[in-house]
Parts: structure tokens; sequence; C-alpha cells
């Protein structure tokens, strides 16, 4: 397979230090199981047309004026690394199938002055996109995703997934990787936007001006989300980390209890969305997982609120499952869901992601047996890892839908 080029010019331009630049004025396409690769600043020009079915290797700066992009049958990757600066810019938006970032000059050494595209998979190996200082975006679209994300690599900005059903948000602020998850039900063409912020979310959002349930409000971070495009009800799970969440929303408290808080610009007040709290497992960049449905879009941090007190119900909920066989838990058994006929049972892993969906819930043969078998999940029919779940209980009762939310735990000791 060969490189095929319509016209590219290597330029040298001489003042007090020698600039030199690749400019691409034409057709250049990389095949697969090639590489083209250039020590210089990369300018397509807008007659560019740069075709990535190969291996793309970027060691300075980047700019698109032109085309940039790639075959569905290819698996072409886009390498920016190297030991200075990286300028990631351009007039127009670049779709990239896969893309990995290694720059080892300083701990921010990518700047993101456009919007990219990713159609496949980001690694971030190592060093901090900032998207935010220079009005950039990253892109995710549907199916993409990304690897390795941590404090060492991540995006300081604006992060935009489409479709997915499910999708962690490599997002952070200053030298902090902090993740939002979230679930996006069964429509694809759903589009959302997040960025996280290391500070206060200002005068504009008073922590005075609260729901009664809310106790103290998280005023070091917060989370921006928004609903580009779509009207569901998101599952949306945020992260708590020792370095930037204060001390006191990891003390223990019986009368009080972890959730997510959103800012309504309706109410002008802080809501309390609700949430349960997951901690996950040693050597993570963050700590502990808050987990709820949310009600709206826009900024959202943790508070510590009064511990919510289940209503007297005639439902017995038996939260374990150990899908072994033996007749005993074998199933997440709902005691009386029988009389509510008119019901629907979600359950989401601690990340958000849902893995299994079923409307008229029963004791017999409708329930959840530690398999992903419901609509729109995951792993569909394999079972799922041991580990604690999170579950939505809606129901009709006297025509008036009630819904319980609790946590979930299966065991596998087949």
């Amino acid at each position: 397979m060969k490189i095929h080029i319509t016209k590219i010019l290597l330029c040298a331009l001489f003042s007090n230090n020698i600039i030199a630049q690749t400019i691409n004025t034409g057709d250049l396409s990389i095949a697969p199981n090639t590489e083209f690769s250039t020590l210089f600043n990369f300018d397509n020009k807008t007659s560019g047309d740069l075709l990535i079915d190969g291996n793309f290797i970027a060691y300075a700066n980047f700019n698109n004026d032109g085309l940039v992009t790639y075959t569905n049958s290819s698996n072409g990757k886009t390498y920016f690394i190297g030991t200075q600066q990286q300028l990631i810019s351009g007039t127009q938006i670049a779709h990239f199938q896969n893309i990995i970032f290694e720059n080892t000059s300083e701990l921010v050494p990518f700047h993101l002055n456009t919007i990219i595209n990713i159609g496949k998979n980001v690694e971030f190996k190592k060093g901090i996109i900032d998207a935010d200082s220079y009005n950039g975006k990253m892109v995710f679209e549907q199916n993409a995703f990304h690897t390795d994300a941590s404090n060492l690599s991540f995006v300081d900005g604006k992060v935009e997934n489409v479709g997915n059903l499910d999708f962690e948000f490599p997002v952070g602020d200053q030298f902090y990787f902090r993740p939002s998850y979230h679930d996006k039900g069964a429509n694809t063409n759903n589009v959302y936007t997040t960025q996280y912020f290391f500070e206060n979310a200002g005068s504009l959002h008073p922590y005075t001006n609260k729901e009664e349930t809310i106790l103290s409000i998280d005023e070091a971070e917060y989370w921006n989300l928004t609903q580009d495009q779509g009207a569901e009800k998101i599952i949306l799970s945020l992260t708590l980390d020792t370095h930037t969440t204060p001390a006191s929303f990891f003390v223990e408290n019986p009368d009080t209890e972890l959730a997510i808080v959103r800012w309504d610009d309706t109410t002008l007040k802080w809501v309390n969305e609700g949430g349960k709290t997951t901690d996950l497992l040693t050597g993570a960049d963050y700590s502990k997982l808050v987990t709820t449905q949310v009600g709206g879009y826009g900024i959202f941090t943790i508070a510590i609120v009064k511990k919510t007190i289940t209503p007297d119900s005639d439902l017995i909920i038996y939260n374990a499952v150990s899908p072994n066989g033996d007749g005993i838990n074998d199933s997440f058994y709902i005691k009386g869901i029988d009389k509510y006929p008119d019901n629907r049972v979600e359950i989401y892993n601690r990340w958000g992601v849902k893995v299994y969906d079923a409307t008229s819930y029963n004791e017999n043969d409708v329930m959840f047996k530690g398999y992903s078998d419901g609509r729109s999940t995951v792993k569909r029919g394999e079972g799922l890892p041991a580990g604690t779940y999170f579950y939505v209980l809606k129901y009709n009762k006297n025509n008036t839908i009630i819904e319980n939310t609790g946590y979930l735990y299966i065991a596998n000791d087949k």
C-alpha cells in the first residue's frame, strides 16, 4: 500500500528562528498499514483533504482548515506525541477515528483550539488536553469511547457525547481527573456536553438558596451538564476525590447521606436530586461515586443531605441476589409487587450503566436473576459480575406513581 499525495509542501520560513511547516494543499491519503509522520507544524489548508486510514504521527502543532476524515472500513490512528507543546487548531472540525495523546514535555502539553470528532477511541497516555483556555471541544460520536484517562491525561474543558447508551466523560480541571458517568436510555440521537470545574460555582448560584433537606453543599467543585439534543432523564453518577472534595463529605453520619444537587434556574435554588453512594476500588483517582436519576440539567455537585426515610410500604424488597441455582436468593425478589402490575424495574451498575430494564415485574417469571436481559442494556444474556448495583422501582398505587430506589448486591459464588 502507498501513501497517495497530490500536493504537499515543506516550507522553511527564516527570521530570527527557523520555522518549518508541512503544508497540505491537495489530497493526502494515508492507506492502511502505512505511516506518515511530520516533525514540523502540520497545516491542512482549505483546499487540503487528509484521509487517515493508516497511521498519522504529529510531533508538533496541527492545524486544519480543510477536510480531515477516514473511511469506516479502516482503523486509522493519529498520534499526537513529542517533547514540546502542541497546539491543535483550525477553522474546520477534524474527524479522527482513533487518537493517541502521549506528550512528555509538561503536565498540560496539548492546547485544543478547535473541535475534534472521535469515531472510535481515544487513548489518554500522557498529557492533559487544555480545551477550556483555548475554547476547544472534544466530541465522541456514537459508540466512540476512550481508555487510560487519569490524573495524567484527560480533557480540561468541554466534552460532547453523541448517541451512546452509556458514557464516561473524561473530564477534569487543573491536574485532577473528575469524570461523570451517565446512562442515556434507548435514544441514540441524544447529545450531551459536560465540563468539570475545580472552583466555586459563583455568586449566580448562592449556596444559601437550597431546599430544606440540603445541609451542606460542596462549594469547591461542580459539573456543568447540558442536554443539547433529546428529552430523556438520565441516570447520573458523580465522583468524589479527596484531593478536590472537602473532607467533611467523607465523614459518615447515621442521620445524613450524600446526594447529587442541581441548581434550578426556575426556582433559583439548589434542589436535592437524591443519590446512592458506592465506594470504589482502591487505586482509582477518585474514591466514591454518587448515583441518581436527575430531573433536569445544568450545574451539579455533591451535597450532604438529611437521610431519606423510606415511606411505609406493603412491599418487601430483598436486595441480595446469588444466582447459583440453590433456590436461595436466586433472583431479585420484591414481595407484594404482584399487587401492582403497572410497574417498572431498572437496574444500573456503579457507573450508571443500565444492565436491566423490565415492565410488569412480578414474583414469578419477570424477575432479575443476575443477567443483563432487559431493554437497551449491556452484555445482554450474560451473567453480571459480583458487586453493588443501583435499582429504580416505579409502580402505580391508587393512580399515584411511587418511586423507590436503593442498592442491590450480586454475589456470584458458583
